[in-house]
């Protein structure tokens, strides 16, 4: 595997985390009363949706690996081009259901091509 690529997946891994992070111990109502958790929170998303969109140009078959990476990369040109604005529900829900999901199935692609990791 070529080192772009699986830097493109640490970036996607820690962004996600940093979601993670940003959330604990927050409610839905924590976010949508705090602008700049929500700020965060989106870019962190356009950055692993970037990863993953980047990885698709060198390595297209490796998303396949990745669960829901169209929606993914998706979501992300949605935060980027600011179609008129994102729901903040959407977002925690995205969150609360399939954010585990990206952080499981890339941390596997790491560990299984990483050699150092």
């Amino acid at each position: 595997m070529k080192d772009e690529i699986l830097k493109h997946l640490y970036d996607a891994k820690d962004a996600a985390l940093a979601i993670k992070r940003f959330v604990e111990g927050k409610t839905f109502d924590d976010y949508k009363k705090n602008s700049l958790l929500q700020s965060g929170v989106e870019r962190k998303f356009e950055i692993a949706g970037e990863a993953l969109n980047r990885i698709k140009r060198d390595a297209p078959e490796m998303l396949d690996q990745i669960r829901e990476h169209r929606s993914i990369i998706s979501f992300r040109n949605i935060l980027v081009h600011g179609y008129n604005g994102i729901s903040n529900r959407i977002v925690w829900g995205i969150i609360e259901e399939d954010l585990d999901n990206l952080i499981e199935d890339v941390a596997i692609l790491i560990k299984d091509n990483d050699p150092i990791g």
